[in-house]
């Protein structure tokens, strides 16, 4: 059975069949929700339900992902039972070829830290893709399986895009598709993805924080501030458990040369004592203790959906940072056939 979902205060409206959750019917009838992690962990799908019935077991959330209403839910979640009105967070209409499948080559392969590999792919002679600094491509694989990878890139750099890639345990990709990658191998992309991107309506003070990989979306927009000449005050925090998984040095001491407002704290969760003279612990920990008051800021966090839950609590729950300010992409480490693995 096919259901109609509005959305308050538009005209628009689209159709959802059964068994599709809210949000994958809005992308299929070009309507862009805010979304990342597809798990219900991150919140950042949730929205209201003001008229209509959802599917039982498909309804609410948890207040790690910002639920605290009884009619507030997370799309990525919830099945249609009937006609809906809905109030997402935000919306906007999706140009139907914006979105593009591009064949990539790869031209190279390194790898900056033992469980991190950086594949560099080009696109053919002639061929640029469009997308803002922070978003995120699927990869597809010859089995239909897709993966999905935030681009390291600016977008000015849009010949091709840059991967980072961690090795996850029994991962599909990392660790059965990756090793068996060369330069001269194609792959083919679909993107653009996502809703993280530099927000630019204002001068409001900027706090990023990676966690790990969640590094590559934050390197894209702070390159494209670069390109742009964009010289707002910033904070970068980037948590990884070694040291050798802060795996990016060079760039940032040179975007330090260049940004007189960028302050970088790397924290570092699971260092041998004595052998890390830098911040240690959490890297949700170490924002709370260097800030009282993010009233006037905005926040950028990237990393293991864990990890965004916990600032979003800190940041909006702690510290005064207002709710529609943080923005996030959380990275899903393992997924079940045909459902995006965001690593």
């Amino acid at each position: 059975m096919t259901h109609q979902i509005k959305i308050d205060g538009s005209e628009i409206a689209f159709s959802c069949e059964h068994g599709e959750t809210v949000l994958d019917a809005a992308v299929r009838n070009g309507i862009e929700l805010p979304y990342s992690c597809r798990k219900g962990v991150c919140g950042n799908c949730r929205g209201v339900v003001l008229e209509g019935q959802l599917v039982p077991g498909t309804a609410g959330g948890s207040a790690e992902a910002g639920i605290h209403a009884d009619n507030e839910h997370l799309f990525c979640h919830a099945q249609a039972a009937s006609d809906l009105l809905i109030r997402p967070r935000s919306w906007q209409r999706v140009d139907p070829h914006a979105r593009k499948i591009l064949p990539a080559k790869i031209f190279r392969i390194t790898q900056p830290a033992s469980d991190v590999t950086v594949l560099q792919l080009r696109f053919a002679a002639g061929q640029r893709a469009k997308f803002q600094a922070g978003q995120y491509l699927q990869v597809i694989l010859p089995d239909g399986q897709r993966r999905s990878f935030s681009m390291a890139n600016a977008p000015h750099e849009s010949d091709g895009v840059q991967l980072h890639i961690r090795h996850v345990p029994g991962g599909h990709f990392s660790m059965g598709v990756l090793p068996g990658l060369k330069a001269g191998d194609l792959l083919q992309l679909e993107l653009p993805h996502g809703d993280f991107w530099l927000r630019e309506d204002g001068e409001r003070p900027l706090i990023m924080v990676a966690g790990g990989t969640g590094f590559a979306p934050i390197k894209s927009i702070i390159d494209h501030m670069v390109r742009r000449k964009i010289s707002r005050p910033l904070v970068l925090y980037w948590g990884s458990r070694q040291v050798e998984g802060l795996y990016a040095s060079e760039v940032i001491t040179k975007w330090q040369q260049i940004l007189p407002g960028l302050h970088y704290v790397p924290v570092v969760s699971d260092a041998p004592a004595g052998t890390w003279p830098g911040r240690t612990g959490l890297v949700h920990e170490a924002l709370l203790a260097d800030h009282v008051d993010l009233s006037s800021h905005d926040v950028y966090a990237c990393g293991a959906p864990a990890m965004v839950a916990a600032l979003r609590r800190v940041c909006v729950e702690q510290i005064g940072l207002p709710e529609d300010r943080f923005f996030c992409d959380a990275f899903v480490s393992h997924a079940p056939r045909n459902v995006t693995e965001k690593i």
